[in-house]
């Protein structure tokens, strides 16, 4: 009996549970292999365990009196990180490709409806929307409610051959007839009620748990778990050299249920009180509902960390070096690590053109000489000015219509256009002026012009930084 086929063997006509003979008759040239269902639950469970890469909740999926099949992934507040649900969706099944597994994948609201999705829907990659599972279920064949074939069968002699119309008929009859199964597997698909997926959770992985007798409701007492969590981690850590990039905590509900937070790091860390407090500030997310039973703290992803000096770093000319990676971490995790990056310098003189938004880890540095405000306008806004001619920094200047007094003053720093741009701009000359008012704010301006004529520019001034 045939129990998988491969895309060419399916459109030579065959199927799984064809006999080999009826099917070596239609191919003579057909490759038969032995089938090995544990082979292929452990290789499921493997392939479960490296989509922790995509949400900290994987799970085996587990069709009603048939082999695992597929992959259930809790992406629930992760799919940001990938870019949005339909490119994550897209890079799973490239990666899988890479790997040499055809895939298809589905995200929804509630576990069966992806599961159905995945497997009878007419795309390759398919993103219901938000509470529209009903609508998108309802064309689908009933083989995708995962019911037992005579159920399957008696339900087609009825004449119901889709979800929709099946989801019309009035229950109690059904329960009656096919037993609760049936409206169950409706009800979870809808997400009318909760289905309960069993995580995996691969031994390789530091990991640590704890259970508790009475369930937990509060977050008061997940920040004390939490603690007892980080500490038994960051040692098992140390003794391995490594650093946490990436961590998983995971809540164990006494409904059978589980929820999931992930925090990632700029660098590898294993600081119990900066991871912990990476965590507790996802507490909030997190809906214990009748109870949490256990919970468990997991390092999917690791880096080899160094032994370092406990005191402050210091670099050259023993000043402190500032460490802002505790601080970068805070906020990737609570804005999201898609709004968070990283200024770089440009080789460019046009101030401008001179920085550049990236989330490379490694940036060149900025040039100490020339200092640069921390905020640049966007375009430049003009102010009304008065200095004298030629290199003398303004006296006053109206911004807004506020007047402000100039009491210290640095400059100019002449900075004229890029001549190997389109049309030429050797004739627009800048003249900037570093300025601290009366109450101590600071801003940087320019003329534009070279303070002898109106060859190279206009004379007229403009605030274009804030220091």
């Amino acid at each position: 009996m045939i129990a998988a086929v491969d895309a060419a063997a399916a459109q030579s006509g065959l199927y799984p549970g064809m006999p080999v003979a009826q099917a070596q008759a239609l191919v003579p040239e057909l490759t038969v292999l032995e089938a090995r269902p544990e082979d292929d639950a452990a290789a499921l469970r493997r392939l479960a365990g490296w989509c922790l890469r995509y949400a900290p909740l994987a799970a085996v999926t587990h069709p009603l009196g048939a082999p695992p099949d597929g992959v259930w992934i809790d992406v629930t507040g992760s799919t940001h990180l990938h870019g949005g649900e339909t490119r994550m969706l897209r890079d799973l099944v490239s990666r899988l490709l890479a790997q040499g597994f055809a895939a298809r994948a589905a995200v929804a609201d509630t576990p069966g409806a992806a599961h159905a999705m995945a497997r009878f829907g007419a795309q390759e990659v398919t993103v219901v929307p938000a509470c529209g599972q009903e609508a998108a279920l309802a064309r689908l064949n009933l083989a995708a409610l995962r019911l037992p074939g005579e159920t399957l069968d008696g339900l087609r002699l009825m004449g119901i051959e889709q979800i929709g119309a099946l989801a019309a008929l009035p229950r109690a009859p059904l329960v009656r007839r096919f037993g609760g199964l049936v409206t169950t597997r409706l009800d979870q698909a809808f997400g009318r009620v909760p289905e309960a997926i069993e995580p995996v959770f691969p031994p390789e992985l530091l990991q640590s748990r704890l259970t508790f007798v009475e369930p937990l409701l509060t977050a008061e007492a997940f920040a004390t778990v939490i603690d007892r969590l980080i500490l038994s981690v960051c040692s098992d850590m140390e003794r391995s050299g490594n650093g946490a990039r990436r961590l998983d905590l995971v809540f164990e509900r006494v409904d059978g249920t589980t929820q999931a937070i992930r925090i990632g790091t700029a660098r590898a860390s294993r600081d119990p009180r900066h991871l912990g407090r990476l965590l507790k500030e996802r507490i909030e997310r997190v809906d214990p509902g009748p109870g949490v039973e256990a919970m468990r703290l997991i390092v999917p992803g690791a880096e080899a960390l160094a032994p370092v000096q406990a005191a402050a770093r210091l670099v050259a000319e023993d000043v402190e070096e500032p460490d802002i990676a505790p601080l970068i971490d805070r906020l990737s995790n609570r804005l999201g690590d898609e709004r968070v990056y990283r200024v770089a310098p440009v080789d460019s003189d046009v101030p401008e053109r001179s920085v550049r938004h990236t989330r490379d880890k490694a940036v060149a540095a900025w040039p100490a000489d020339l200092p640069r405000p921390v905020r640049l306008l966007d375009p430049p806004q003009p102010v009304e000015a008065m200095a004298l001619l030629p290199d003398h920094p303004p006296m006053a200047f109206t911004w807004r219509r506020v007047r402000h007094r100039v009491r210290r003053a640095d400059g100019p720093e002449r900075i004229a256009g890029e001549w190997w741009k389109r049309g030429g701009e050797t004739r627009s000359i800048r003249d900037y002026f570093r300025v601290e008012d009366e109450e101590g704010h600071r801003y940087w301006l320019f003329r534009r012009g070279d303070g002898e004529n109106g060859v190279s520019g206009d004379m007229r001034w403009f605030l274009h930084g804030l220091f």
